[in-house]
């Protein structure tokens, strides 16, 4: 006679459930990143990645399919390499969102320099990553 163990199958449930509502809010969270240059995109699509590739293959063939992210998810998770046109926009965009933040929104000098320096330290990360096709 087979001996179902109905805990582990509840716990593991429960565990499921709970990797899809986290890659679910990591999801949102990456897809806001690409929106805001400070945000991070990469690490929130990557956790995601994660929990849904432990949680559910529907999820995680929907996301690594994604015509928008799709590819770069997949890039970045085998060869750690983005295209030189996603570092090109990247950078752009982040230093003329820094630039007009510290420009007309930020009056204390202090986190001007701050965002400054996030900002090379954000773009020296992005340009030392390899390029991809």
């Amino acid at each position: 006679m087979l001996k179902i163990d109905y805990m582990t199958l509840f716990e593991n449930k429960i565990i499921k459930i709970i990797l899809i509502i986290s890659g679910t809010i990591s999801l949102i969270l990456g897809i806001i990143g690409i929106f805001i240059p400070l945000f991070p995109t990469m690490p929130f699509l990557l956790l995601t990645s994660a929990c849904y590739l432990r949680s559910s293959s529907k999820l995680y063939n929907m996301l690594i399919e994604n015509k928008y992210i799709g590819k770069h998810l997949v890039e970045y998770k085998e060869n750690r390499s983005i295209s030189k046109k996603v570092k090109y926009v990247t950078v752009i965009s982040l230093w003329m969102s820094i630039g007009l933040s510290t420009l007309f929104i930020v009056s204390n000098n202090y986190i001007k320099i701050l965002l400054l320096f996030i900002a090379l330290a954000v773009s020296l990360h992005v340009l030392t990553l390899k390029s991809c096709k």
